[in-house]
């Protein structure tokens, strides 16, 4: 998936680069570039990283490193949703289910994205939707993270 949004960020004209930076620092973006911390050696974890900057290509503007602002806040926000909708869509949730994931280290594995990533996208999607959201013959529950098939029958 790594490379994938690598591909898509050179298509978008992004240039991704991987620098030795601080720790607690994962990755950044600003003027059409990203950086992701050389530390980071999980392409899984990189997916995350990689997503969440894109998210901030495509729904943020300016600076907004200083996190005590509520308008960066906001915008970090932003750029977090577009990633979990990017990497964690309900479908392909439904999709996982379908084949024959059942636990949440499965579905993290099976979308290739970290445990807490897909934490934080259920969360999100709890906050959003409530505790479950219908999708077709699906229905998506958020707490505990589970699918279950609707009678399309009756």
């Amino acid at each position: 998936m790594y490379e994938k949004l690598l591909r898509e960020a050179a298509c978008l004209g992004i240039d991704v680069y991987e620098w030795d930076m601080p720790q607690r620092i994962k990755g950044l973006y600003g003027d059409g570039v990203i950086i992701i911390n050389k530390h980071v050696r999980s392409d899984v974890e990189k997916t995350c990283i990689m997503a969440e900057e894109m998210g901030h290509h495509h729904m943020t503007a300016g600076d907004i490193l200083d996190q005590s602002s509520i308008a960066n806040k906001k915008q970090e926000v932003k750029a977090r949703r577009w990633a979990y909708s990017k990497l964690v869509p309900l479908q392909a949730i439904i999709s996982a289910y379908q084949a024959g994931v059942r636990s949440r280290y499965e579905f993290a594995d099976y979308l290739g994205i970290t445990e807490e990533f897909l934490e934080e996208a259920v969360r999100y999607y709890k906050q959003r939707y409530g505790i479950s959201k219908t999708i077709g013959d699906y229905v998506v529950y958020f707490d505990p993270l589970s699918i279950s098939e609707t009678n399309s029958e009756y």
